[in-house]
């Protein structure tokens, strides 16, 4: 028996991204750590609307003329989409912890109901507002 230690380079890869065809679970699997990443960024929204608050209505209003800035709406608007796009990609998550949703079907169906109604919520919220 050999007992020679193969060096790294010389050991078997196992797949990786490159090799396999993305899927929408796969996709989706990437962007809801994605949207949960921008969110712990995007709270800073929040943190500054409550220290607007705090400070009394000239902040408030100074923070309302930001938030009137087209750049800010739209990065308003992604944020509001990443938190519904977490909120429902975590429910497709607790359906599967629940032990229902498995099939290759079901999977498809609740990734791209992920998409659907996080983009329809997020319309809806920017259209009542």
């Amino acid at each position: 028996m050999n007992n020679i230690e193969k060096s790294p380079d010389q050991r078997p890869l196992s797949p990786h991204l490159q090799i396999y065809r993305p899927t929408i679970s796969m996709i989706m699997s990437v962007m809801h750590r994605l949207t949960g990443l921008g969110l712990y960024f995007g709270v800073s929204f929040l943190i500054f609307w409550f220290i607007a608050l705090i400070l009394g209505p000239e902040s408030y209003e100074r923070f309302n003329a930001i938030l009137s800035m087209q750049i800010v709406q739209v990065i308003f608007f992604i944020v509001t989409w990443a938190f519904f796009h977490h909120l429902f990609g975590g429910i497709r998550h607790f359906i599967w912890d629940l032990g229902l949703g498995f099939s290759l079907k079901s999977v498809d169906l609740l990734s791209y109901m992920t998409l659907v109604l996080s983009l329809l919520f997020t319309i809806l919220i920017f259209l009542l507002t």
